[in-house]
């Protein structure tokens, strides 16, 4: 089953690359470098040498690993699975130069299989990504495929979300907002909650207001305990609008004045596809390391095993926090995302998961 659409066709959809919309994710990877001598420590888990080849080198190399009679997946793994979203930027830009073809192209012609869609997830640069995953999940049904839009809308940074809107107005000459807005799988207030999520620019500073937090949190537990309408329009105003730093504080004192956390009394509301879809809304932009425990626990239970929603996951979390989704993992589950990944996958699939993991 492939997890990530790579015909072709939508290969060349891909906007040509932008070593600046790698900005954002740079320092989150880069051991040793100045960001991460002086700003917060890294909950990435991907590992990067102390000593990087040049992007052309690496180029080479991956010349080399895709051509005679055999693909050489373990070097692939080796590169590509060891660089930061503007290192393989830099790769993609040199082995274009060198070899006229576009490295997605040459992993699409050579891999196969889960194997081939995590790579080229991988190899995607992050807001085209994203903006792939949002118009693919707008084609679906189900609760699993509204998850996207909401972690691409919520579990991310502003700027993050304004290239990732760039890069889907580049892919399909429509804008997110408004293929969201016309999509025939929604209906209201669910449609208008994804609209609002995914056209927001939130304020990316640390300034909290205690008093509006006080009054919020009152106002959501009116709507969604008081009037069970989880998407009344003063929470979607909240949830949609509002930073990170200012949600975080009003979720906290729901708690303290209601003696549960929002997200458990969305919890409890079984069958709700509104409540569960504010419940994930509320993680993503609070806890994202929760949410995306839970998608990986998910993807691996029960019969058969979601590639899709395994690989995202991974794939996605892999330079921002997976170090942090790890570990809510093994305290809430008892076991590790390696064992679970290693008992459930296998071959060079099963190999750059973990490495994407990395160690536990």
């Amino acid at each position: 089953m492939c997890c990530w659409c790579c015909c072709l066709e939508c290969i060349h959809n891909i906007p040509p690359l932008n070593l600046l919309l790698f900005l954002d994710f740079t320092d989150l990877a880069l051991p040793g470098g100045a960001a991460a001598a002086s700003g917060p420590v890294s909950m990435a888990s991907i590992s990067v040498p102390n000593l990087v080849p040049s992007p052309i080198e690496d180029a080479e190399n991956i010349r080399k690993a895709v051509q005679g009679w055999g693909t050489d997946e373990k070097a692939l793994i080796e590169i590509l699975g060891h660089r930061t979203a503007a290192q393989r930027a830099e790769i993609a830009v040199s082995y274009k130069g060198l070899y006229n073809e576009t490295l997605l192209d040459r992993l699409h012609a050579e891999l196969s299989g889960d194997f081939r869609s995590a790579m080229m997830l991988w190899t995607t640069d992050p807001a085209a990504r994203d903006a792939k995953l949002a118009h693919k999940a707008l084609k679906k049904t189900g609760d699993r495929h509204v998850w996207v839009l909401i972690e691409v809308a919520c579990a991310s940074s502003p700027d993050h979300l304004v290239a990732v809107r760039k890069a889907y107005c580049a892919s399909y000459s429509a804008s997110l907002e408004e293929d969201v807005a016309i999509c025939p799988l929604y209906k209201d207030p669910l449609k208008q909650f994804l609209v609002r999520l995914v056209s927001s620019f939130r304020y990316a500073g640390e300034l909290v207001d205690d008093e509006l937090a006080r009054a919020e949190a009152a106002e959501l537990h009116d709507a969604v305990v008081v009037g069970k309408q989880p998407l009344h329009g003063d929470v979607v105003r909240i949830v949609s609008s509002r930073s990170k730093p200012q949600l975080k504080a009003t979720f906290e004192r729901y708690r303290q004045e209601h003696g549960k956390a929002i997200d458990e009394v969305l919890e409890e509301r079984r069958g709700d596809q509104l409540a569960a879809m504010l419940k994930t809304a509320v993680l993503c932009l609070a806890s994202p390391e929760k949410h995306f425990a839970e998608v990986i626990r998910s993807s691996i239970l029960g019969l058969g095993t979601d590639e899709e929603s395994l690989t995202r996951a991974i794939v996605s979390r892999a330079e921002v926090d997976l170090k942090k989704v790890k570990e809510e993992y093994k305290a809430k589950y008892r076991t590790t995302v390696t064992s679970d990944v290693t008992g459930d996958t296998s071959g060079c699939y099963k190999d750059i998961l973990l490495t994407l993991v990395g160690p536990e």
